[in-house]
């Protein structure tokens, strides 16, 4: 393989190095001295030009290896862009090892320094593994690849973690001599030998989404869930967000901390699933992503340690900081929680550790402790700048804070180390240089003793952010000086002695986290959805198919993915709760146009109709006289007040009759209302209109003396005609006997004619009629 100096069949003379060297010693002279002297005063067009060493933009793409032995080459590549006006000539690119950085805090003093700064970066190592580049005109990139044994950099046997700078010096016309115009700096951990007390180290490897899952279903058996949209798709397909952190993961020492809300989501994507699609839905067609990633994740979580949050990772500042204030809101943690371990042992079959709280970016205070362990957690994922110590070295994270819960401190800095974009090569490059260093400076604080460290990094990393995290611990798997460790035996590790374990108060949560919370507004929202939930099961038959999606809902309405989006936290809270009253409503009373009724006792009928596919039960109907003095109820002659169970078969009605008694002529006013069992009032209450026309007392005297008169008329009539048939009787007689000696008699009885009984047909459940008679 040729020297990386060999670019583009371009040499230098070993006397032009030696007197180019010599003009970068004697222009780093005033530089010293201004910095000594302080700063001058920059120019008005300063600005508009970059000049000095941020002339050149100089990227850092690659280094490899991250952690190189003592027989590994060290390879650079990278691009350089000229950022001025002027063209720059004799340039090369050259490797500068600067001195060695002791601490992590001098680690992050490096990383924010920009220019050069002569003494600091050091010099340039040999010649020979320069890059000769042609003329950098303005505007232009070129791209470079160093290349040199690690053996020829001035590196200490003993290890320790070195300042590595790439630099690009040359001239420019107003400038004839040779000077850095662009550098760029990363970090070498530098490692030869394995150390005796290796730091053990534990990564967090997040499975969490967003919600997708809304809280319709059909109306089929199988229920069929409806998605929001088909992103998650998206994030589950070959080369996808989720389906990038389970590759990458399997191969990876790391700890899985999934949210059972995901797995519960995509199980329902490898059925028959609808999306919706304007008011309405259509087919899903995933389910062969969905299973395929499914099946990759239980392979993957096969022997690891799972640690399992509450279902729909359920933000505990909010409810802790907001929550409290609205009564019910702590009660969902323990379903939440319960859920959680059913849902991941069903799909992934694992036993998941339930163990773990995670606040949002590990900050806490005493509240949100109180919360984290009120549904059975003992242990909390802290993080280092939330519980800050005093001390010279890193401590275990592992740390007591009273009341049997244990704080797990992650570490700030190998947390937050991959947070930027890290979509561009250089930057990837950099953090994950930064992350082994920070790491390995870390173990350098205390050699004599073993620490063990952990790593919560973000929720939801992108793509570039898992590719440049899985780097980082692809490079420490050589274990020269940390060793992996799971959570579950970090969290059981020794404490420190001398670690801070007192919980700051709620005043010292930030302030940045304080404004993405949800607000006092959503645990109503909440509260008003659960309890229409709870009124609503009470009268199914299958409370079931209610109950399991809409709690569901409400979980994921306390959701941590919701912070920094309230309009979608509210619009999702109003759609579950304006579908849930929805269903409420299919249960209703039909309205009734006024009835009227005629004579002393009716029975008046109220129909129930249950649009819902299922059956209802444990429903009382209670109707009511505003009036019992002119209307009673033949239930309660004294409150006017009547009541029937009810029980409907899904798509039907039933009509229920109520026996009344009227007092005296006129109008009263009639309420039916549905109540549960316990007597809360289910639904609204609909009103009608009885009108009462009894018959008088003296119009009934007429009517008895015109019957009485008939009755009278009608024996005087029967009298005479009896007295009239005995007469022809006789006559009769004594021709009959004539006729029997002539023939025989038939023996036959008159016949007898009989009453007919109307035909009852079945009562309508449509509303009444204007005018309407009811049944006496």
């Amino acid at each position: 393989m040729a020297e990386a100096a060999d670019f583009q069949g371009m040499r230098i003379s070993p006397a032009r190095r030696w007197l180019r060297r010599t003009a970068s010693l004697i222009t780093g002279v005033p530089l010293v001295a201004g910095l000594l002297c302080g700063p001058a005063a920059l120019p008005a067009h300063a600005a508009e030009e970059p000049t000095g060493s941020r002339t050149v933009d100089v990227s850092l793409d690659t280094l490899t290896p991250e952690a190189p032995g003592k027989k590994d080459r060290i390879t650079v590549s990278g691009t350089v862009v000229n950022k001025g006006r002027q063209t720059i000539t004799d340039a090369h690119v050259d490797l500068r090892v600067g001195p060695e950085i002791d601490g992590r805090s001098a680690i992050d003093r490096a990383a924010e320094r920009t220019g050069y700064t002569y003494g600091v970066d050091g010099p340039t190592i040999d010649d020979k593994y320069s890059v000769e580049l042609p003329k950098l005109v303005s505007g232009v990139s070129y791209d470079f690849t160093l290349s040199v044994p690690a053996d020829e950099l001035p590196l200490d046997d003993d290890g320790g973690v070195y300042q590595l700078g790439v630099s690009l010096s040359g001239e420019t016309p107003n400038q004839s001599y040779e000077r850095v115009l662009g550098i760029e700096r990363t970090f070498l951990p530098w490692q030869p030998e394995d150390v005796e007390k290796k730091t053990r180290l534990t990564y967090l490897w997040p499975l969490i989404s967003s919600t997708h899952l809304t809280s319709e279903t059909g109306s089929d058996e199988q229920q069929t869930p409806v998605f929001e949209d088909e992103t998650l798709a998206a994030e589950l397909a070959p080369g996808g967000r989720l389906d990038q952190l389970v590759s990458l993961g399997r191969e990876l020492p790391v700890t899985w901390v999934i949210d059972p809300d995901l797995l519960a989501t995509v199980d329902a994507m490898t059925r028959d699933y609808r999306v919706k699609a304007g008011d309405s839905t259509v087919a899903g067609t995933n389910q062969d992503v969905a299973k395929r990633w499914l099946s990759a994740v239980e392979s993957a979580v096969q022997d690891q340690k799972v640690v399992a949050l509450p279902f729909a990772d359920p933000d505990l500042a909010s409810l802790a900081h907001k929550g409290k204030s609205v009564s019910g809101s702590l009660s969902h943690l323990q379903p939440a929680t319960e859920v959680a371990e059913v849902t991941v042992e069903t799909i992934l079959h694992v036993k998941p550790s339930l163990d773990f709280a995670w606040p949002v970016e590990g900050a806490i205070d005493s509240s949100i402790v109180d919360v984290a362990t009120s549904a059975g957690a003992h242990k909390v994922i802290a993080r280092s700048d939330s519980l800050q110590d005093d001390l010279p070295y890193t401590p275990t994270a592992a740390r007591p804070i009273g009341g049997g819960t244990t704080a797990v401190v992650a570490d700030t800095r190998l947390s937050t180390a991959f947070q930027g974009d890290m979509t561009r090569a250089g930057e990837s490059t950099l953090a994950v240089q930064e992350f082994l260093a920070q790491t390995l400076a870390l173990t350098l604080q205390a050699p004599e003793n073993q620490r063990s460290i952990v790593v919560a990094p973000q929720r939801v990393p992108t793509i570039a952010q898992a590719q440049s995290m899985a780097r980082a611990l692809r490079a420490l798997e050589h274990q020269r000086w940390t060793q992996p460790l799971d959570l579950v035996a970090a969290a059981s590790a020794k404490p420190d002695a001398d670690a801070n374990t007192t919980v700051p108060s709620a005043s010292r949560y930030p302030s940045r986290l304080r404004k993405q919370e949800l607000p006092v507004q959503a645990f109503e929202d909440i509260r008003q959805t659960q309890n229409t939930l709870d009124k609503f099961k009470v009268i199914l038959t299958f409370a079931d198919r209610v109950e399991a999606p809409f709690g569901r809902a409400v979980d994921r309405e306390l959701s941590t993915a919701w912070r920094g989006k309230p309009v979608a936290a509210q619009e999702y809270r109003a759609e579950v709760q304006s579908y849930l009253q929805s269903l409420t409503e299919e249960v209703q009373l039909i309205k009734k146009s006024d009835v009227t009724l005629s004579g002393r006792s009716a029975t008046i009928p109220v129909t129930v109709q249950n649009q819902l596919v299922q059956g209802i039960d444990d429903l009382v109907l209670r109707l009511k006289s505003n009036n019992p003095n002119r209307l009673h109820l033949d239930d309660d002659r004294t409150k006017g007040v009547a009541e029937q169970p009810i029980k409907v078969e899904g798509g039907h009605s039933q009509s229920v009759k109520f026996p009344t008694s009227a007092n005296a002529n006129g109008q009263v006013q009639m309420t039916a209302q549905l109540y549960t069992a316990d007597g809360t009032p289910y639904g609204r209450p609909m009103s009608f209109t009885v009108k009462v026309s009894e018959i008088t007392p003296t119009v009934m005297l007429v009517l008895a003396g015109g019957v009485l008169l008939l009755v009278l008329a009608g024996i005087r009539m029967y009298t005479q005609r009896k007295r009239a048939a005995a007469a022809e009787a006789a006559v009769a007689a004594n021709d009959q006997d004539t006729a029997d000696t002539e023939s025989d008699s038939d023996g036959s009885d008159p016949e007898q004619p009989s009453d007919l009984a109307p035909d009852t047909g079945p009562e309508s459940g449509n509303p009444s009629g204007a005018g309407e008679k009811v049944d006496r």
